[in-house]
């Protein structure tokens, strides 16, 4: 099995209940995401798993001014594609001395072509600079909120719904783990950075954890109500 083909970490640690498809590119996401799912019962699957190759078109879909509506068209679009239960999320930093960005452009920003751990740097690197312009200018607080939407789109229906978590940006990285601007984002809940923490730590304040887990709480009590629960089945 190639490492594209692999379930995502935690996928299969709990007999799952169904399948629900993540749809992202992401591999720090994958990391996130899997175990989370998994907690709920759920049989997390990967797109190149369902045999859903990347194409340009997938770029375009983050074009909204809200994470709610970026969230929903890429669960659209992927259970469009895969004719199963698919979940996706929008999800940025929103920074007091920025009015608010990066918002929902926090991961194309800084305008940087770059991909992975070499974009996060780059990322990094821009929010320092503005937040120096903001304190030139009399902005010097550093706070700042993560915030997630997540959504769930299958054949016969759709949820989202919101998760958010506070903290403070640091002058310098702590820690080397996370993925995106965590190196910087000083948690209030944990008193850590969410580079220093595990996963599970993470998941237990952050915004997406927060957010998948109210998701999969609704998703499990609309199953249970739910008549015809067969979009909620392996291999619907």
């Amino acid at each position: 099995m190639s490492t594209a083909e692999r379930p995502p970490a935690g996928a299969s640690d709990v007999p799952a209940r169904g399948e629900l498809v993540l749809a992202t590119r992401s591999a720090g996401k994958l990391r996130e995401l899997g175990p989370l799912v998994a907690q709920h019962g759920w049989r997390a699957v990967t797109l190149d798993m369902v045999g859903v190759p990347e194409v340009p078109e997938e770029a375009l879909l983050e074009v909204h001014d809200s994470f709610e509506a970026n969230a929903l068209a890429k669960a659209r679009w992927f259970a469009a594609k895969t004719g199963r239960p698919v979940v996706a999320d929008d999800s940025g930093l929103v920074v007091a001395a920025l009015n608010g960005r990066p918002g929902v452009f926090s991961k194309r920003w800084s305008g940087s072509a770059l991909e992975g751990a070499a974009l996060d740097a780059f990322n990094n690197q821009f929010l320092l600079e503005r937040l120096q312009e903001a304190a030139a200018h009399g902005r010097t607080e550093r706070t700042a909120q993560y915030v997630c939407a997540a959504a769930c789109v299958w054949p016969e229906g759709e949820l989202v719904v919101h998760g958010t978590t506070s903290g403070s940006l640091l002058v310098a990285p702590r820690g080397s783990g996370g993925f995106g601007y965590d190196p910087y984002f000083l948690s209030d809940d944990l008193g850590a950075t969410f580079a220093e923490v595990d996963g599970a730590a993470k998941a237990r304040v952050s915004h997406r954890g927060r957010a998948f887990g109210a998701l999969l709480t609704a998703l499990d009590a609309r199953m249970r109500a739910c008549v015809d629960p067969r979009f909620f089945t392996t291999g619907s």
